[in-house]
């Protein structure tokens, strides 16, 4: 039997995140700081640029695009070919919806209250073209399966979700919404920019068919490139390839100069293989995917069950202590994610009471949001919960 991995060094870990020691900063929902060892990934590459191969690697930068997908397909339990990159989260749901065939006028989407707030003004600005849109409600802070198979019939061509919501961190059972789905012939999307990195995702055990996240989260890297997994035997015939350029092929060949080899038309090439076939166009931003492919291999290396089980306890914390300081919690008992929200009365006086203690988390509307990292430690919360005492 091989040996149990043993325990990160939480310590060392938090000394990845010098912003760790500047403020307590409790909004990695947000945008996640970034490790020392990323940032001298991404300066690699940048002195690249500037200094040209000194240390013989060249073109360095197709390597580690190619390592990028790879790491992310791991993460996932996706293989390479079923990742494309994409510019950001909603991006790639735009990309699914178009390439599905929504607004389409004898299909209708179902989604929910929790899904992220770029994605309902999608799905209602399509509604105005006509799409069928159904937005099942929230009920104490969850979504009911009950309530989605009320609203899905035969016509249903998409289901789209947060795997965890950015509002309350409630995690939707998204197997139970790919059954539902596949049952009634349709597919099933999920936004999982507050998952990667922070819970456990098995795309295939969820029975996904696509799904999206941007960098910059719990992947703790930059803006700017994002990841979309497509189901393989979706590729160009369930979700159709709608743009294309040179990412999409190799072995590109010329037949009208004198020297080039004879042919029919002006130019032939090969099609390349996989989910950047069929839905990559453009250039990706390289120095944002140095970044990407090391955090993704100390995502891994710690391990997101362990990940989330340093964020636990934290998180079980503030969800039994804030209620007893007047914020009443509005995630849901159980919830399996490091984000918290909770009822703010005055939020323009919790401001001003978080910034003279030096801590940065998300208020807004009536709701503050907390969420809990790999650099944050029992000590972090002491300190939230005495600045707010």
């Amino acid at each position: 039997m091989a040996a149990a991995a043993a325990e990160p060094d939480w310590s060392a870990v938090r000394a990845e995140f010098p912003w760790a020691e500047r403020q307590l900063f409790l909004n990695p929902a947000g945008w996640h700081p970034m490790r020392r060892k990323a940032i001298e990934a991404m300066q690699r590459y940048l002195d690249f640029k500037l200094n040209g191969p000194m240390d013989g690697r060249g073109r360095f930068a197709t390597g580690q695009q190619d390592e990028a997908k790879q790491l992310f397909a791991q993460l996932i339990n996706a293989s390479p070919g079923e990742i494309s990159f994409t510019q950001s989260t909603l991006m790639g749901e735009n990309q699914v919806a178009a390439g599905l065939g929504i607004p389409g006028g004898k299909w209708n989407v179902v989604t929910d209250e929790l899904h992220y707030e770029g994605s309902l003004y999608l799905y209602q600005s399509l509604a105005k073209q006509g799409l069928d849109l159904r937005i099942v409600k929230m009920k104490d802070g969850r979504i009911d399966i009950r309530d989605v198979e009320k609203a899905v019939n035969r016509k249903t061509r998409l289901i789209a979700c947060s795997l965890v919501s950015y509002l309350n961190g409630y995690r939707a059972d998204v197997k139970a919404l790919s059954d539902l789905a596949h049952a009634h012939g349709g597919y099933v999307y999920a936004d999982v920019i507050q998952s990667a990195g922070a819970v456990p995702i098995d795309v295939k055990a969820l029975g996904l068919d696509f799904c999206a996240c941007s960098g910059y989260k719990w992947l703790m890297g930059d803006r700017g490139l994002g990841f979309l997994y497509v189901r393989e035997a979706l590729h160009g015939s369930v979700m159709r390839r709608l743009q294309y350029g040179d990412r999409q092929f190799s072995n590109f060949q010329y037949h009208m100069y004198p020297h080039d080899p004879p042919g029919p038309r002006p130019a032939s090439w090969k099609a390349r293989a996989g989910a950047g076939s069929f839905y990559e166009v453009g250039n990706v931003a390289n120095v944002v995917c140095a970044g990407h492919a090391d955090n993704l291999k100390f995502v891994l290396g710690l391990g997101v069950p362990r990940i989330q089980a340093h964020a636990k306890p934290l998180v079980d914390k503030l969800r039994r202590e804030l209620p007893r300081l007047g914020y009443p919690c509005l995630t849901p008992d159980g919830t399996p994610s490091p984000i918290s929200s909770f009822i703010v009365e005055r939020p323009d006086a919790l401001r001003a009471r978080l910034q003279k203690a030096n801590i940065d988390l998300k208020v807004e509307w009536n709701q503050m949001r907390v969420s809990c990292s790999v650099y944050h430690n029992d000590a972090d919360i002491d300190r939230l919960l005495n600045a707010l005492s």
